[in-house]
């Protein structure tokens, strides 16, 4: 039964009695796992590309530019840093007056190679009236720290990844921010010169985001020859999900249901809105400077030429299959293009009559589309790229995260084994239909592949539900393509040190 406060709440969000009803629910009883057929491998689910396949697909991605394609690039930058800066934090708050592990010791060491480093050492003079080199010196290792990541410093801690100096260059630094902008133009340039960007942001930080690209983007449009359109968005209230106590009933506080933001996969709703023919999504801290950036220039013009050419196809299918029935030849056309691009499989598909192929043909081709690139894992297995069951019992890509594998079943278990990839999240995405008409995108969400963490809110430990993955069960009805993407593309950074790699330092 609720009570009046929940009613308010519910009403202030924008969430809907039933919507609650079956969170609390998926927090009583958890989620099925997912069955798989075979993790995606080259060859199987993933496809490799030929010298004159890479040659083919850039062409294709210059031909659609020059013909004005409409191209996007959707960067989720919501996520604050603080996680960044873990080690930092426990060096701070810890008893310990000097580094005492490989982390920090590296840290400390490299200090001056850090982008920000300039910074941090004005912020020390201006705080404690010694450069960091001094500082150092005298072993006030912790006054260095807190510089960098407290609130009287530079803020680390508390700023989105965005909004960090991540590189260098000559005589200056750019943000994660900035190297986005730097580029989508170079692979997102429109025909009248321009480049669309869209960061999705939270509240909270928004004015600071809006206020560096308004400082940023004219001198790096200059750099370029580019202008900058530049949108942003924030995470829908109505996507946070409600939060329970272990034992299911609903978690409160101050007689009040209590909400969370629901996780990436809530960004489903951000994409919808956007506008575009072609939409390259991509993580903030994926992404590295000017000379370090040729293999990813390239690839993703090469994973934005098979998207083209690829919905080229489906969109001359669907425009033939809406007219009626096609021909026998046509619809085995059809039917082998399904099994080979875009590896989905049905064991029927055969026995169907050319009315019930029809049906399924447009069914599975008049749908969101996306490439996806998968770069080797050398480490773990885990998560990333499989040929996974659908409700309807057809077989297509999926990417999964290790929540939605059942980590008691043995077969399931030496196919995560066996897995040769991961999902590095580099993704281009088509959302509209033949006709050009935008897909509603929510439609296309398997909402029974989330999952449920624990947390704990202020000393108390609760249940809390995580929605579908953006690129997982978000994307999860969608028609995908697996593409083998060079490692050296992939360079993320989750920790301060991962600042020190050389992909994210100048070339000597």
């Amino acid at each position: 039964m609720l009570e009046e406060l929940d009613i308010e709440t519910l009403k202030e969000k924008g969430i809907s009695e039933e919507k609650l009803r079956d969170e609390l629910k998926m927090l009583a009883e958890g989620f099925p796992f997912l069955k798989i057929e075979a993790p995606a491998t080259v060859g199987h689910g993933i496809s490799p590309l030929s010298d004159d396949m890479k040659k083919t697909a850039v062409k294709c991605w210059d031909d659609f530019l020059s013909a004005g394609g409409i191209v996007m690039k959707m960067v989720p930058a919501s996520g604050a840093a603080s996680r960044m800066f873990k080690d930092i934090f426990s060096f701070v708050n810890g008893n310990k007056e000097k580094p005492d592990n490989d982390f920090m010791k590296k840290f400390f060491e490299r200090i001056e190679d850090f982008a920000f480093f300039p910074r941090l050492n004005f912020i020390c003079i201006s705080l404690y009236g010694k450069s960091v080199d001094s500082l150092v010196k005298e072993k006030r290792f912790k006054d260095v720290a807190q510089a960098l990541i407290g609130k009287d410093g530079l803020n680390y801690g508390y700023l989105p990844k965005a909004l960090l100096q991540f590189h260098k260059v000559i005589g200056t630094s750019r943000t994660a921010l900035e190297e986005h902008l730097a580029e989508g133009a170079m692979y997102a340039l429109g025909k009248n010169e321009k480049v669309t960007v869209h960061f999705t942001v939270s509240q909270d930080h928004l004015p600071l985001v809006m206020s560096k690209v308004e400082e940023a983007s004219a001198h790096i449009g200059h750099k370029y020859g580019v202008t900058f359109d530049v949108s942003y968005s924030v995470q829908k209230s109505h996507t946070d999900t409600v939060a329970s106590n272990l034992d299911g009933s609903p978690y409160r506080e101050n007689g009040k249901l209590f909400f969370r933001p629901g996780g990436h996969g809530a960004l489903i709703e951000n994409l919808n809105d956007l506008d575009a023919d072609i939409i390259f999504i991509k993580n903030i801290d994926n992404v590295v400077p000017d000379e370090r950036r040729a293999s990813t220039v390239e690839y993703k013009k090469i994973i934005g030429g098979i998207l083209v050419a690829t919905k080229q196809r489906i969109n001359e299918y669907c425009k033939k299959l809406d007219k009626g029935t096609p021909s026998a030849e046509d619809l085995e056309e059809m039917l082998h293009f399904t099994r080979t691009v875009l590896c989905i499989t049905h064991d029927n598909a055969d026995e169907m009559s050319a009315e019930e192929k029809a049906e399924y043909l447009f069914s599975k081709l008049n749908r969101p589309t996306r490439v996806c690139g998968m770069v080797k894992n050398e480490g773990e297995p885990g998560g990333g790229p499989y040929l996974a069951y659908n409700a309807d019992g057809t077989v297509s890509p999926q990417i999964l995260e290790a929540s939605q594998i059942d980590p008691d079943n043995k077969e399931t278990v030496k196919m995560m084994k066996n897995a040769t990839h991961f999902n590095p999240v580099d993704l281009v995405v088509s959302t509209k239909d033949f006709r050009g008409k935008k897909f509603n995108l929510p439609d296309y969400v398997d909402k029974a592949t989330g999952f449920i963490s624990l947390k704990s809110r202020e000393g108390v430990e609760i249940k809390a539900l995580e929605l579908p993955g953006l690129w997982n069960g978000a994307m999860s009805d969608w028609n995908t393509i697996l593409v083998e993407v060079p490692a050296d593309t992939f360079n993320p950074v989750k920790t301060v040190n991962d600042l020190l790699r050389d992909s994210h330092q100048p070339v000597a």
